[in-house]
C-alpha cells in the first residue's frame, strides 16, 4: 500500500518540503553570488574564458571529462557523482580520476557474465555483492561494508533505499540488467551529491537512454536482443527504441526473463531459484537551447520468486527529472537540479497454496513491506582563476526520505514481523574545490551531512533488555543528527602516464528505520523475540587512501593502450551498528542492533588494469581485504565478510577484422569468514571454501547491425558456492552452507546463446 496522500500531508513532508526549499534557496543565493561576482570583478579573482565555447553551436547536455591534473582545467569530479547527463560513460574514467572509482560499460556487461550484476560489481576492485540464490535483487558491499545504506545504491542517480530484516541483506536494489546501460562506483567518501549518509562509497546503475540506442548520426532506431541459456536459463528478450528530432529525444525500453530453478555442478536443482521478471523504461529528453536540457525518466519493475519460505511479489516504480542550465561565456554557472521518487513493494504468500509454518500458510503469510522515497539534489559548478591557480569548486544540497510502512494484509495482527514502520531523513550541504597548480591538484571536500528518524516502538519488560538504557515502555522518536565530514586529496601529474594521489577522509552513516524500529519474534522460533533500540548512535569512520594512475599509450606498438590503477585505504570505524542479545536464559534471548563497543579496523589494496592492442587485450582487478569489524547475525541480517583476496583475470583476442571476439576470464576467491558468532547455526565451521571459476565469451559480429555471441559460464563445472552466499533450508536440505551434506548453490556449467540486432 502506497499511502501517496498520507504521505504528502505527513509533518515528515512538511520537514521535507522545508528542507528543500531551504537548500534551494541557498543554493540559487550562491549562484546569484557567483553571477554578481563576475559582473563586478572582484580583486585577485580572474574568471576564464569561454574562448573554447561557441555560441552559434548547439550545445549538448554536458557530460563527464577525463580527469587530469596537469590539464588546463582543474581535476574533473569521480563520474558517480554525477547525477545527470546521458548514461554512455568514458571506460577511462577510473585511470584520470585521483579517487577509487570503477566503470562497468554497456559492452563489458553483455560481453562477460551475460548481463548479470553480482558478476559485474564482484569483478571490480574493492567492490562485492552479497547473494542470495532466490531473492532476486542486488545487495552491493564495497570493502567489507554492506546494509542499511553504508553503501548508497541509485538507479538513474535515484537512491534505492529498500530494505527488510530477515535471512538475507539489509537492504536491496531490484533493477532489470537487460535495461542497464552501465555502473558507476565509487569506494571510500563521496564529498559531492549522492553521498549523503554514506559510509563506504556510492553505486550508479544508469538505464539505457537515447544515446545507448541510437547510432551516431541516426534520428531513428532501436535495439532488439534475444539470449538463451541452458541449465532451466530460457529465453530473455529485450527491445528499445528511440528517436531524436531537432531538440526533443525520446526512448523506451521493454525486458522479459523467466527461468526456471538452476541446477549445480552436481546436478542438484536449487529450489527456488525462478523468477518471473517483467520491466521497462522510458526518457524524454528536451534541449530548448543550447544553454540547457531537461531529461525525464521512468524505470519499472515487476518480478515475482520464491524467497524466504514463501512466494514473493516486487514492484518498483522509479521516476526522475534533471535540469542542466551552462550558459555559454560564464564559467561560473553550471548548474544541476535533480529530483526523484522512488515507489518499491515487497509482498510476502502471492501464491494460492500453502507453505511453511503454522497457520499452513505461514504467519508471514501476507507481510507486506512498502518503501516510498524522494529525493533531490541541486549542484552549481564554478571556475576562475585565483591568480596563477585554476579553481573549480563544486557545491550545492541534497535531500532524500523515505517512509517505511510495514503490514499485513491477510492476517493484520501479524503486522511487520521483524520489520518496523516509520520515517527517515538525510540531507547535505556538500562542497568541493579543486586547486590546480602546475603539476599539482588539492580537491577540498566538506560536507554536514545531517539526518532524522521518526516512529514510536515498544520496549516490553519479557525481553529482558539492560536497563538502564532500556527502560520498559512506549517511546516517541524523533531523532536528529549532524556531522562535519571532509574529505582533502593531493594529486600529482608527475609525468605525462603518472599520477600518484593522497586522501584523507572522513564519513558517517546514521542508524536506519529496520535497526531503530526491528520488533517482534521469530516465526516457528518459540522464545526468540526481536528488540528495538532507540538509543543507537550514528556509524562513523575516518580513513586514508594512498594510490596513483598510470595510463600510457603506445607502449609497445603506435596503437596500444595500457592502463593501471592501484591503492591502499585504511578506515578506522567506530559506533559499528551490530546485533546484540540478551542473556540466554531469558527464554532463548533477545535480538536486537546496539553500537559495538571499540574501534574497528578495515585496510586493504585494490588494483585494476588492462592492456589493448587492437587484435589482443586483457583485464586484471584484485582485491585484498582485512577487517576486525564486529560479525553480523545471520537470520538478524546477514554477515559481510568478503574473501581477503579476490582474483579476476580476462584476455582475449579479436579477428576477422575485429569482428570475431574470442576469450576466456578466471576467477579466484578465497576462503571467506561467516563470522564466528553464526558457527554453530547455520554453519559447521567458520570459513567457506575458496574456488577457481572460468568462462568463455565470444561474439560474432555479422554485419554491422548484427552480431551473434557464445557464452560458457562455469566452463569446469566447478562444485561452489559463491562467497557471501544466503544460505537456506529447504525442508530437510540445506543450501549454501558447510554443514555436513549441505549443497553448493553455485549454478553448475551453462551456455547462453546471444543475438543482438541494432537497427
Amino acid at each position: 500500500m502506497c499511502r501517496i496522500d498520507s504521505f504528502y500531508s505527513s509533518p515528515s513532508f512538511r520537514t521535507f518540503a522545508r528542507s528543500l526549499s531551504l537548500g534551494l534557496s541557498v543554493a540559487a543565493l550562491t549562484v546569484a553570488g557567483a553571477a554578481h561576482a563576475q559582473e563586478t570583478e572582484l580583486p585577485g579573482i580572474n574568471v576564464q574564458s569561454a574562448k573554447a565555447k561557441k555560441s552559434s553551436a548547439p550545445k549538448s547536455m554536458p557530460k563527464p571529462k577525463p580527469v587530469q591534473a596537469a590539464a588546463p582545467e582543474p581535476v574533473e569530479e569521480a563520474p558517480v557523482a554525477q547525477n545527470s547527463g546521458s548514461s554512455v560513460q568514458n571506460p577511462d574514467a577510473p585511470y584520470n580520476t585521483p579517487a577509487g572509482i570503477s566503470v562497468v560499460t554497456s559492452n563489458e556487461l553483455s560481453t562477460y557474465g551475460n548481463g548479470d550484476l553480482n558478476d559485474a560489481l564482484r569483478s571490480q576492485p574493492g567492490t562485492f555483492t552479497r547473494i542470495s540464490p532466490q531473492n532476486a535483487g542486488v545487495a552491493v558491499n564495497i570493502r567489507g561494508f554492506e546494509g542499511n545504506g553504508r553503501v548508497n545504491m541509485s538507479i538513474d542517480g535515484a537512491r534505492q533505499n529498500f530494505r527488510f530484516l530477515g535471512h538475507e541483506a539489509s537492504g536491496f536494489a531490484y533493477v532489470d540488467s537487460a535495461l542497464i546501460g552501465g555502473i558507476d562506483v565509487q569506494r571510500g567518501a563521496v564529498s559531492t551529491a549522492g553521498g549523503a549518509g554514506a559510509l563506504a562509497g556510492v553505486v550508479n546503475m544508469r538505464t539505457l537512454d537515447v544515446e545507448d540506442i541510437l547510432r551516431p548520426g541516426q534520428n531513428f532506431g532501436g535495439i532488439s536482443k534475444l539470449t538463451w541459456g541452458s541449465n532451466g536459463q530460457g529465453f530473455s528478450e529485450m527491445g528499445a527504441a528511440a528517436a531524436a528530432v531537432g531538440g526533443i529525444s525520446v526512448a523506451g525500453a521493454v525486458s522479459h526473463k523467466n527461468p526456471d530453478s538452476y541446477e549445480n555442478a552436481g546436478g542438484v536443482v536449487i529450489p527456488g531459484t525462478f523468477q518471473d521478471l517483467t520491466s521497462g523504461l522510458f526518457k524524454v529528453n528536451l534541449t530548448p537551447d543550447s544553454e540547457q536540457s531537461l531529461r525525464f525518466g521512468g524505470v519499472f519493475y515487476n518480478n515475482d520468486f520464491f524467497a524466504n519460505s514463501y512466494f514473493q511479489n516486487v514492484q518498483t516504480q522509479t521516476y526522475t527529472a534533471k535540469y542542466a542550465f551552462n550558459p555559454i561565456g560564464n564559467d561560473l554557472i553550471d548548474l544541476r537540479v535533480n529530483g526523484y521518487y522512488n515507489h518499491a513493494q515487497m509482498r510476502y504468500g502471492t501464491d494460492a497454496s500453502p507453505t511453511v509454518g503454522t497457520p499452513p500458510k505461514g504467519t508471514s503469510w501476507g507481510r507486506v513491506v512498502d518503501d516510498t522515497g524522494m529525493g533531490a539534489d541541486i549542484t552549481n559548478t564554478s571556475r576562475f582563476n585565483l591568480g596563477g591557480i585554476r579553481v573549480k569548486s563544486q557545491y550545492g544540497y541534497e535531500f532524500y526520505g523515505d517512509d517505511v510502512d510495514t503490514y499485513n494484509r491477510f492476517q493484520p495482527a501479524s503486522g511487520g514481523g521483524v520489520n518496523g514502520s516509520g520515517w527517515a531523513s538525510t540531507s547535505a550541504f556538500f562542497s568541493e574545490t579543486t586547486f590546480s597548480k602546475s603539476i599539482f591538484d588539492l580537491i577540498v571536500g566538506l560536507r554536514y551531512d545531517m539526518y532524522g528518524i521518526n516512529g514510536s516502538v515498544n520496549i516490553s519488560p519479557a525481553a529482558g533488555l539492560p536497563n538502564p538504557p532500556f527502560v520498559p515502555g512506549r517511546y516517541v522518536l524523533d531523532k536528529d543528527g549532524g556531522s562535519f565530514d571532509p574529505k582533502v586529496t593531493l594529486a600529482a601529474q608527475v609525468t605525462d602516464w603518472l599520477q600518484p594521489y593522497i586522501t584523507y577522509s572522513e564519513s558517517m552513516r546514521a542508524p536506519s528505520v529496520s535497526e531503530l524500529f526491528a520488533g517482534g519474534t521469530h516465526p516457528g522460533a518459540a522464545g526468540v523475540g526481536f528488540a528495538p533500540n532507540p538509543f543507537l548512535n550514528p556509524e562513523s569512520q575516518k580513513g586514508i587512501e594512498v594510490g596513483a594512475n598510470i595510463k600510457k599509450d603506445g607502449l609497445f606498438t603506435p596503437t596500444d593502450s595500457f592502463r593501471f590503477k592501484g591503492d591502499y585505504y585504511h578506515m578506522d570505524v567506530d559506533n559499528y551498528i551490530a546485533s546484540c542479545s540478551t542473556p540466554l536464559p531469558v527464554g532463548r534471548g533477545t535480538q536486537y542492533f546496539c553500537n559495538t563497543p571499540g574501534n574497528s579496523t578495515v585496510q586493504g589494496v585494490e588494483l585494476q588494469g588492462m592492456y589493448d592492442a587492437g587484435y589482443f587485450f586483457a583485464g586484471l582487478s584484485y582485491t585484498y581485504t582485512h577487517t576486525n569489524l564486529p560479525s553480523q547475525t545471520d537470520g538478524f541480517g546477514a554477515h559481510s565478510y568478503v574473501p581477503e583476496h579476490t582474483v579476476v583475470t580476462s584476455a582475449g583476442v579479436r579477428l576477422l577484422d575485429r569482428r570475431v571476439t574470442l576469450g576466456g576470464r578466471v576467477s579466484y576467491f578465497s576462503e571467506s569468514d561467516v563470522g564466528e558468532i553464526n558457527v554453530g547455526g547455520f554453519y559447521a565451521g567458520r570459513y567457506m571454501p575458496g574456488y577457481t571459476l572460468v568462462d568463455f565469451f565470444s561474439t560474432y559480429k555479422i554485419t554491422e547491425n548484427f552480431e551473434l555471441g557464445f557464452n560458457i559460464d562455469n566452463v569446469f563445472n566447478e562444485d561452489y558456492t559463491p562467497a557471501l552466499t544466503t544460505a537456506f533450508f529447504d525442508g530437510p536440505n540445506c543450501y549454501g552452507s558447510n554443514l555436513p551434506g549441505c549443497n553448493s548453490t553455485g549454478m553448475g556449467r551453462t551456455f547462453y546463446l546471444t543475438a543482438k540486432a541494432q537497427f
